[in-house]
């Protein structure tokens, strides 16, 4: 089973500062052609790290389910 619920999954990363650079958004990137070398493990714990790193401890908790009965009306 994949691990991706450790509580060091983001602790443990480091900002390089000293790595910059600009770009136009309509500029061709290599981004996608980077992320089609990595395995799928790779991609799922990136994913992870990026979803922690917005949503922190959050991320862990259950969504809520939600469930509407309604009654259709007929014509």
């Amino acid at each position: 089973m994949i691990d991706l619920m450790k509580h060091d999954l983001v602790k443990n990363l480091k900002l390089n500062r000293s790595a910059f650079s600009v770009a136009s958004l309509t500029d061709e990137s290599d981004e996608k052609a980077y992320w089609l070398t990595r395995t799928p493990y790779e991609r799922l714990r990136q994913v992870e790290i990026l979803r922690r790193i917005n949503y922190g401890h959050r991320a862990t908790s259950r969504l809520q389910r939600v469930l509407e009965i309604t009654d259709r009306e007929r014509s």
